[in-house]
């Protein structure tokens, strides 16, 4: 991945989208650690206000409410500087927010090879992978998710053949790539 030249300025947020569950919010807590910026996970913000998991909020509280919740932590979430965000694709579709996101940050979406995702699935739901409507569920989040992969200047890496060690030291080196070309 090479570092392009990105019309940005100041203290630069790294936004962590993509669909590599369970896996992303480890990945970003140790991408903040390693490039010293404070971490700030869009759905943690969200069951810490609600008290309760996504899940539970949407079936409480209905989807409006959610989202409700998401756009209040959204509109803080863009005067942050020097930040790890990690947030999912289609909030950051869906939020009107992703024009200010892009101006203060670069986007990093994280990715895999279809057979890949659909093992993690698989693992992920366990004996519900074969329920079609709970399978049809997790493929209708994954191509929500993919959505985000068609905005400009995102910056994809693929996750499908190596470790999670060596997509974080890629995505640290091509921060700090970033950075030395910009000054």
């Amino acid at each position: 991945m090479e570092a392009r030249d990105f019309p940005l300025h100041g203290d630069l947020n790294l936004i962590v989208t993509g669909y590599l569950e369970p896996n992303r919010p480890r990945i970003a807590r140790e991408l903040a650690l390693r490039l010293g910026l404070e971490m700030i996970d869009v759905e943690r913000e969200i069951e810490d206000r609600l008290g309760d998991t996504i899940e539970q909020i949407r079936q409480l509280y209905g989807e409006r409410r959610m989202k409700a919740i998401e756009t209040q932590i959204m509109d803080e979430i863009v005067l942050h500087r020097r930040a790890c965000i990690r947030v999912s694709g289609s909030t950051l579709l869906n939020s009107g927010h992703l024009a200010e996101l892009q101006r203060n940050g670069v986007i990093v979406c994280l990715v895999a090879s279809l057979d890949s995702i659909l093992r993690r699935i698989h693992l992920t739901l366990g004996a519900r992978y074969h329920d079609p409507v709970e399978r049809a569920r997790a493929i209708g989040e994954l191509q929500r998710e993919w959505r985000i992969r068609d905005v400009e200047d995102v910056v994809e890496f693929d996750a499908t053949y190596i470790t999670e060690a060596i997509l974080i030291e890629r995505i640290v080196n091509f921060w700090r790539e970033l950075a030395i070309r910009r000054g």
